[in-house]
């Protein structure tokens, strides 16, 4: 009975696939072409020839074919009466509309689904008390229904058929309701609008931990994505959400049967929620181009955005977020701050005629806006009407001894709404680093100024300003592996090239004094030698990286990013996931820019080997002969030293593994992670360069030798040629071409120097994390609010005058009205890299 029943769901598939095939008027090629599905795959399922119905290509072919909601809910039908394997819960991106299907997953997809439940719950469970959200509580979050123009038809939000009227929502509510409210959605496309500081982020993990508290309710797993990096223009939606999922959970980046990995299965699944963070801090000229790359899925997400933004968005695309509805987020008010700041602070003693009284150091101004209606009270009222202004001013006068919060009263200090915005966020660092954290960092900053807040304030200040002009739409994300990027092309080239040098030039030298001590004078030929050999052969390593940094600057990428893998070394416990997919084709992507690389390395070699008979012997460069030679040996080192490379690199593939979910991506973590993963890159790559260079250059010359005539490659001399190549190469890709050299040679070292930041910058990124200064993201940090950020890079401007000023600006002051603009990519782009410019 059950081969018979396996059949006829078969066969009603192939015949309802078939059928809306024929229907978009599209061959199976076509069809093929435009799904990614094989061909060989959509035969067998029209024929009913595949008993295993997979729900991730059904849904793909879905999608290709543009089915409605009513064949959508006939291809579950179908799919919901296999019995031994049945429909994953959601079948396509829009399932949220039909009926439930069964809820059991395969093993691997209810795992990872599970395992990256509990890493979002933890790790949005510690971001909230980090924040001290519930302390003494919540500040309320309310909201009331968006306007109509903002939001989709009711009938499209409803997902009612024609001709269907539409039930009344209610949306209105307050924050310990959010999951219920949207709950009320049947589309699951939901836009929260606010003002800056209204509470939007906090909005957003309180929704994210209310979903996660029910296990058994839970139909998808809620993630949230700052939407600020995405470029639409560049990247599609599900191919950018695969690659933060990546960089936040890189246990995901393991590869399932069909050979995608992991976190686009999960996608392709349905069974991840994008709760889509800041659409206004994507590129201005972007934001119509972002939402209409939106209108074209119909997957289940929640979108949170400043009212003017989404607004003007949406007047430019001509159409709101489909199937969406939307609510907007209310001021605080007098009365929530009544309740809220007096529990904020601990009682004074205040002296009286006849007896003490206990009084609050927020009596005077919270009486002063009941009773009175001057200019003061209506500024301090108008700031003090969202939660980022409330935490300030809080975190200013209620946990610090000092003038108290009448001084906001002040209106010829702070005459306007904007300055004592201004105020707020200029006290708010110095307050926080007069008083010590709640926990010592272990490996902690260690000078003395470390905590100094002018010192502090200029670095964060740095950090904030060079945020603002990186290459590409990442200005909020606070990555580790991007701090050097700020540097100008030409500062990082000159890193790379002294870096690579001293790699080359230290282990030749130490080579060579072992060399000489064990007695091998055929390989060199004394101190003198061994100098001159490292002061060229050196520089010219470093030159030829040098050249390889500029071309991938130039025509590719030196954006490098965390690796997503470490190296299974022997000994270590061996694991069933896959990393790269078909290993002939990584092995291919990877020999081709190494052998380029290598090659270049090996022409710098050939050119430092004449340069040295030049010097010692006195032969001159402009003859014939030397230049004949040069050319050979440029060929010859260019091929020994290319394929050496290309082949280890592209072999050392071999052992790469996934990371395990004990490794989930906080910006420490990834960092430890990636330094272990480097440490052992160098350890397999160390040797297996000094052999195949060793033993390719015998090959090598020996093929060489027919066409080329005589070339002299002895043991020895291959052997240290290997050696020094071994070492020298393996540290200079190491600490040139990976995010954890990058971060060690321009952020820790470089930058430091130079006074840019502290010598310790990961301790100094967590001791202000800890401090509420910083936000963790996943694997990067973010400043607590971009107000705060964008206060902070103005800042540094106004006051280092060496700086060239941002074509990116602060917004203005957080009152109605007041929402930022962004310079669109385009104008980004062309502003590159920081440069100082000579002070007058």
């Amino acid at each position: 009975m059950r081969v018979e029943r396996t059949h006829v769901v078969a066969d009603q598939l192939g015949t309802l696939l078939r059928r809306l095939r024929k229907h978009s008027g599209l061959t199976q090629e076509q069809l093929a072409e435009r799904s990614g599905v094989s061909v060989s795959t959509i035969r067998r399922l029209e024929t009913g020839r595949s008993a295993d119905h997979r729900v991730g290509t059904v849904n793909l072919l879905a999608d290709a074919l543009k089915a409605g909601p009513d064949d959508r809910r006939r291809l579950a039908a179908v799919l919901a009466k296999q019995e031994s394997e049945p429909a994953l819960e959601s079948l396509s991106e829009s399932s949220s509309t039909s009926s439930p299907l069964p809820s059991r997953l395969s093993s691997q997809f209810a795992g990872a689904a599970g395992e990256l439940a509990e890493e979002v719950r933890s790790r949005w469970q510690l971001e909230e008390e980090r924040r001290r959200v519930h302390d003494p509580y919540p500040l309320p979050v309310r909201w009331h229904q968006a306007p109509t123009d903002l939001m989709d038809h009711p009938e499209n939000i409803q997902r009612l058929p024609p001709g269907t009227a539409p039930s009344p929502m209610d949306l209105d509510s307050d924050l310990p309701h959010v999951a219920e409210v949207y709950g009320r959605v049947p589309s699951g496309r939901m836009v929260f609008l606010g003002r800056a500081g209204s509470g939007k982020s906090i909005l957003t993990i309180r929704f994210v931990l209310d979903l996660l508290a029910d296990p058994a309710a839970l139909k998808r797993v809620p993630v949230i994505f700052g939407l600020g990096s995405w470029d639409p223009t560049a990247t599609v939606l599900h191919d950018w959400l695969t690659d933060r999922l990546l960089r936040d959970h890189p246990h995901l980046v393991q590869r399932v049967p069909s050979g995608v990995t992991l976190a686009a299965a999960l996608l392709d699944a349905g069974l991840i929620l994008p709760v889509l963070d800041g659409f206004d801090e994507i590129a201005e000229a972007l934001r119509p181009t972002a939402l209409a790359a939106l209108n074209t899925t119909s997957l289940p997400l929640v979108l949170t955005s400043r009212r003017r933004e989404y607004a003007e968005a949406v007047r430019a695309a001509g159409t709101p977020l489909t199937w969406a509805a939307g609510v907007e987020l209310a001021d605080l008010t007098p009365g929530d701050l009544t309740d809220y700041l007096p529990r904020t602070s601990r009682p004074v003693t205040a002296r009286g005629s006849s007896r003490d009284r206990h009084a609050n150091v927020w009596d005077l101004v919270l009486e002063t806006l009941r009773t009175q209606d001057t200019m003061a009270s209506r500024n301090l009222t108008r700031v003090l009407n969202t939660p980022l202004m409330v935490v300030l001013a809080r975190t200013i006068y209620s946990e610090t001894s000092g003038t108290g919060p009448k001084e906001l009263l002040n209106t010829t200090r702070f005459p306007t709404e904007h300055a004592l915005e201004e105020h707020l966020l200029a006290s708010f660092v110095p307050t926080v680093y007069r008083r010590t954290p709640v926990r010592a960092v272990s490996g902690g900053p260690g000078r003395r100024d470390d905590h100094d807040p002018d010192r502090v304030q200029y670095w964060l200040g740095y950090l904030a300003h060079h945020m603002a002009r990186l290459e590409d739409l990442d200005q909020r994300d606070l990555a580790w592996w991007r701090i050097g990027d700020a540097l100008r092309r030409s500062t990082r080239i000159i890193a790379v090239v002294l870096t690579c040098t001293l790699s080359v030039t230290v282990p030749l030298w130490l080579i060579a004094l072992i060399a000489l001590g064990l007695g091998l004078g055929d390989s060199v030929a004394g101190i003198g030698t061994v100098v001159l050999e490292g002061a060229l052969f050196g520089p010219a390593a470093g030159l030829a990286f040098g050249s390889v940094y500029w071309l991938m600057s130039r025509f590719g990428t030196t954006a490098f990013t965390p690796a997503h893998v470490r190296l299974r070394l022997p000994g270590v416990r061996r694991t069933r996931a896959r990393v790269g997919g078909r290993p002939m084709r990584t092995f291919t992507s990877r020999f081709g820019p190494v052998l380029l690389g290598g090659s270049v390395m090996g022409a710098g070699f050939a050119l430092a080997v004449a340069l040295e008979h030049a010097l010692v012997k006195g032969t001159p460069l402009t003859s014939g002969t030397v230049i004949e030679g040069t050319l050979v040996n440029m060929l010859a080192f260019g091929l020994i030293f290319g394929s050496a490379a290309a082949l280890v690199f592209g072999l050392i593939a071999a052992l790469e593994t996934p990371l395990d979910i004990a490794t989930a991506a906080t910006p420490a973590g990834l960092l430890a992670v990636n330094r272990q993963a480097v440490g052992r890159q160098v350890l397999v790559l160390v040797p297996a360069l000094t052999l195949t260079i060793a033993l390719g250059g015998h090959l090598v010359t020996g093929l060489l030798r027919n066409m080329l005539g005589p070339l002299n490659w002895t043991p020895s001399a291959g052997l240290f040629i290997g050696a020094v190549g071994g070492l020298g190469g393996a540290f200079s890709y190491a600490l040139a071409f990976t995010a954890w050299g990058q971060w060690i040679v321009l952020t820790r070292v470089w930058l430091p120097l130079t006074g840019e930041l502290p010598w310790n910058t990961a301790a100094f990124l967590d001791d202000a994390y800890r401090r509420g200064v910083l936000r963790q993201t996943g694997a990067v940090y973010q400043f607590r609010h971009s107000r705060l950020q964008h206060h902070l890079a103005d800042s540094f401007r106004r006051h280092h005058r060496g700086y060239r000023p941002a074509k990116f600006t602060a917004p203005p002051p957080t009152h109605p009205g007041g929402a930022a603009h962004r310079v669109d990519a385009a104008r980004r782009r062309e502003d590159g890299a920081v440069t100082r410019t000579d002070t007058p």
